[in-house]
């Protein structure tokens, strides 16, 4: 079996460089089999992939995760995680962001270690809807305060922008990681904020790397989907597809990947993996799905090399498509736009 990569984050922290999902896992994407799910992230976990995405705002994830913690001790004793990082998020409300306080903030992070049965997170992703209230800088710094108390070991971000990464940065909160979308669909990242990471060490963890599974044998040649789209990260991705420039250009994209996937034996989703991280400051991409049944080709995006001709290839298709404007997660922040309109603003009091 091709040995999983890894890579350090910062001295004695080093993680897999596939990353478990938790999205897929919190219900928005169907019916979940809890047991399964348990019993999932230990293969996972056997194999190599160490590094658990999840947040507070993903409904019922971190307890999932800290009841596998305790199952999979319990059965193979109390060293058998030690190479179990896992990455929660903090995502305050759209409606708090005003008011919220040191006490607020606290109280949750107190709520994810609790879930998760540990005494200290490994890596808070904090994420910030709105920068027209510009608390983000106050609140990192709470979560700095916690990091010192010993309640956090690494503080990180999610979908800020450079401008706003920068700032971050020069107040004084040290960045472990920025977690970002990033595929062959939506380069955005490459645009500013992978060259301001490499300056300053941060590292980027991808989500969105397949698309959803748009990015999948499964629908080449397919119809494009109407309005029938089932689940909300479809619906997501779809909207990335048609900025990309279009269901024919994404299909011309799908049949130039999956001649690369049968060159290497493996699968489109695999390649389009692989592109992601292969690209600068990319140390982990998060692979998400409800069921176990992609873990083999999951393993498979270690063994695969993108030599220069499939990366001709690629670039090919990318340079006859279209570039979604702005910095990471720019669209998504207008909450009336096609990107924000389907988000959900008010998950962590009732997560």
């Amino acid at each position: 079996m091709t040995q999983m990569e890894r890579v350090e984050l910062a001295p004695g922290y080093s993680v897999s460089r596939i990353f478990k999902g938790g999205w897929q896992l919190a219900g928005d994407h169907g019916s979940v089999d809890r047991a399964a799910a348990i019993a999932d992230m230990g293969a996972y976990y056997d194999a190599g992939i160490t590094a658990f995405d999840c947040a507070d705002i993903y409904t019922g994830v971190e307890e999932m995760i800290g009841e596998f913690r305790d199952d999979y001790r319990n059965r193979r004793g109390a060293d058998s995680l030690a190479q179990l990082k896992i990455h929660t998020k903090f995502v305050p409300d759209l409606s708090s962001l005003k008011t919220i306080g040191r006490a607020l903030v606290e109280q949750t992070i107190d709520r994810s270690l609790s879930r998760l049965r540990v005494e200290r997170l490994d890596l808070v992703q904090f994420h910030w809807w709105d920068y027209s209230v510009p608390r983000y800088l106050e609140v990192a710094h709470w979560l700095r305060e916690l990091q010192q108390a010993g309640k956090i070991d690494r503080v990180s971000g999610t979908n800020f922008d450079t401008q706003r990464t920068r700032e971050l940065v020069e107040s004084g909160v040290e960045l472990t990681s920025m977690q970002v979308q990033y595929s062959l669909l939506d380069r955005r990242p490459a645009q500013q904020l992978s060259a301001y990471a490499r300056e300053h060490g941060i590292h980027l963890f991808c989500y969105g790397t397949v698309a959803g599974g748009f990015l999948s044998g499964r629908w080449l040649g397919a119809t494009e989907p109407g309005r029938d789209i089932p689940n909300r990260s479809l619906i997501k991705y779809k909207l990335i597809i048609d900025d990309f420039g279009g269901w024919d250009i994404f299909q011309a994209l799908l049949q130039t990947l999956d001649k690369i996937a049968s060159r290497h034996g493996v699968s489109i989703a695999t390649i389009a993996t692989r592109w992601v991280l292969d690209q600068e400051q990319v140390a982990g991409a998060i692979v998400g799905v409800r069921r176990g049944d992609h873990l083999p080709e999951h393993l498979k995006v270690m063994a695969v090399e993108l030599d220069a001709q499939d990366r001709a290839a690629i670039a090919q298709v990318l340079a006859q498509s279209s570039t979604i404007d702005g910095d990471v997660y720019g669209v998504e922040r207008d909450i009336h736009g096609r990107h924000g309109a389907i988000m959900k603003y008010e998950l962590n009091a009732t997560a």
